[in-house]
């Protein structure tokens, strides 16, 4: 999708595909674990546009089904890849709400790719709930870096110096309502 798309009501950008969300991980970081966790969260979500777009632009159930399959190891390797994250992060109760949001993901993977695999008719409400998951996945992971970091601020006494002058939920919601305003707009 290139850059983000731009709202014409404020002209911020907003996120309109979970690819613009990978660009927005990769601004601004507290630590190396910091930076590390929002790479693998902007690579997940690059995959996750990745199947959405080959649903929305395909009519190859196989090519479909594959791509749904491979996300969903992607998914599995992301999972193993928290659990090497230091103790900071499993203290925090949105880091266990993330991984549990992660296991839902791949439920509502799973069962649209059995929607896909059995040519049902109901293959269009498994990838809506799909998709829908997939953004509070993605959401959940920007709570959980937003509040690690913030802790990890407070602890050294310094201050983010976050772009906009706010934190990273703020400004995900910020760009959030400008992707509404910008829809709505249209």
């Amino acid at each position: 999708m290139g850059l983000m798309a731009i709202s014409r009501t404020s002209l911020r950008p907003s996120l309109q595909s979970f690819d613009d969300l990978s660009r927005f991980l990769r601004q601004s970081f507290v630590d190396e674990e910091s930076r590390q966790l929002r790479e693998n969260v902007s690579v997940l979500a690059v995959q996750i546009d990745h199947a959405v777009r080959t649903r929305r632009t395909g009519t190859d159930s196989i090519a479909i089904t594959n791509t749904v399959d491979g996300l969903v190891g992607d998914v599995r390797q992301h999972q193993i890849y928290l659990t090497g994250l230091g103790a900071a992060w499993h203290m925090l109760t949105e880091f266990r709400i993330y991984r549990r949001s992660l296991r839902h993901l791949i439920h509502a993977a799973a069962a649209w790719q059995q929607s896909l695999e059995r040519r049902s008719p109901s293959e269009r409400d498994a990838f809506d709930a799909f998709e829908r998951q997939a953004w509070r996945t993605l959401g959940d992971a920007l709570l959980v870096i937003d509040m690690y970091e913030q802790a990890e601020d407070a602890q050294t006494g310094h201050q983010a110096k976050p772009l906009g002058g706010t934190g990273l939920m703020q400004r995900f919601w910020g760009l959030l309502r400008g992707n509404r305003s910008t829809r709505d707009s249209a």
